[in-house]
């Protein structure tokens, strides 16, 4: 793994870099387009048309029975369904803190304001297919969708000749997940989109997917929400003196193992740590199941960069802005409002990025791409849209009367004045 140093600036210019996204390609943009226009005017007969083409699956019946949901769900050992329940548990006390009530303001004589907290009606849950199937992504976007009290939670997966991971169908069962469908691909997230004589149209959609999902996500944005357009997976650690190389360099290989454009990247004031976790990195590689992937992603993407002392590596790591950040130092807490920029922080020798994955609670939705500087991690709140209201009596509108129309009528727009004045006319009722 490439050791960098040098000065601040020269670390940054280095380090803070990004690629253009694979799913700007026009190539993809033009067929991903041309998918979305197929499955708006042909509905189902396009969904099993492309099920055909790009799954080599006839599907019959887009919905997932129960039957077979239950089936799944029965397939799974007890020692995973004791997981993913610890997992629900857990994501559901975290979430349950989130859910926010809106507010009434009837402080001045005559006038009430306020916000109501309205769920959307529909989410839909895009999963990949086959070894890419995660049931923890499952749990993650639909128990905050719940929670919010979002009335039906769909959940779009790619047909599997020999049927739909069980795991992936007793995530959604667990999850509250109301119903099941077998499409994959932007003809999936066509479908949730506009809807099809078969799939419902909902209001938002959320889930991981390739450059195809990706671009059509992106397409579709608009006509309706988004979670986020989610690029590789990311792992920045700020590491002392003290940190132990091996857990370093298996944390950091813990995100390289998901993809070749994966990012992992360690920031250390300590250039013995860091030679250290590069020998350990190449050690563990060796011996890993998805070595070649985890190894593209050590040598092309990653980095260990030495900063002069912490305070640096803080201010280095929030110009990153990265998905997942590890804080392997003593006394952590003490070091959080320095954070400004990440997607989920992990504090501690003992808090391991998978930790975070799977079953602590918080969500693993992450804004990567050094997007955590504007956006968040999915969370209940992605679920509910705010509605304003406002009342005034006459007397209150009188008091606030003249200061409406002198900025309407500076800004042109007389109706709008007259529209106020109307309430004060002789014939007002």
């Amino acid at each position: 793994m490439k050791i960098l140093t040098g000065s601040f600036e020269a670390l940054t210019n280095q380090v803070t870099k990004r690629e253009q996204q694979a799913a700007s390609r026009p190539e993809v943009e033009a067929a991903v387009q041309d998918i979305i226009k197929n499955v708006r005017e042909k509905g189902d007969v396009a969904l099993k048309e492309y099920s055909a083409k790009f799954d080599k699956t006839q599907v019959d019946e887009f919905r997932v029975s129960d039957a077979t949901i239950e089936a799944g769900y029965n397939a799974c050992s007890e020692e995973l369904l004791t997981a993913l329940r610890l997992a629900k548990k857990n994501i559901t006390s975290y979430h349950e803190q989130e859910v926010s009530r809106g507010f009434i303001d009837a402080k001045q004589p005559g006038v009430i304001r306020g916000q109501k907290l309205t769920p959307l009606a529909a989410a839909g849950l895009y999963v990949p297919g086959g070894t890419a199937a995660y049931p923890s992504t499952i749990m993650m976007a639909a128990i905050p969708a719940k929670i919010a009290g979002v009335k039906n939670i769909v959940m779009v997966t790619p047909p599997q000749p020999e049927g739909i991971n069980p795991a992936v169908l007793a995530a959604a069962k667990l999850a509250g997940v109301d119903a099941v469908y077998q499409i994959g691909g932007a003809q999936a997230i066509a479908a949730l989109a506009f809807g099809t004589e078969s799939i419902p149209r909902v209001d938002k959609i959320m889930g991981p997917g390739n450059i195809f999902v990706a671009t059509a996500k992106k397409q579709v944005f608009g006509q309706v929400a988004i979670d986020m357009i989610a690029g590789p997976s990311e792992i920045g650690v700020i590491a002392d003196e003290k940190a132990n190389a091996r857990q370093l360099a298996a944390d950091l290989l813990s995100q390289a193992e998901h993809d070749k454009f994966a990012r992992p990247m360690l920031v250390t004031p300590s250039l013995d740590v860091a030679k250290a976790v590069s020998a350990e990195i190449e050690r563990q590689l060796k011996t890993l199941p998805r070595e070649e992937i985890a190894r593209a992603s050590v040598n092309n993407e990653g980095f260990i960069a030495i900063t002069k002392d912490l305070d640096q590596a803080f201010d280095l790591m929030n110009l990153i802005a990265p998905e997942h950040l590890e804080v392997q130092v003593d006394e952590p807490i003490t070091y959080l409002n320095r954070i400004q920029n990440a997607g989920s922080v992990f504090l501690g020798r003992t808090a391991s990025e998978p930790l975070g994955d799977y079953v602590a609670g918080p969500n693993h939705i992450l804004p990567t791409a050094g997007t955590a500087r504007f956006f968040s991690p999915l969370g209940v709140e992605d679920f509910v849209k705010r509605i304003q209201f406002v009342q005034y009596t006459q007397p209150a509108l009188e008091k606030v009367a003249s200061a409406i129309t002198t900025l309407a009528r500076t800004e042109g727009l007389e109706a709008h004045a007259r529209a106020i004045e109307s309430r004060f006319e002789a014939d007002a009722k």
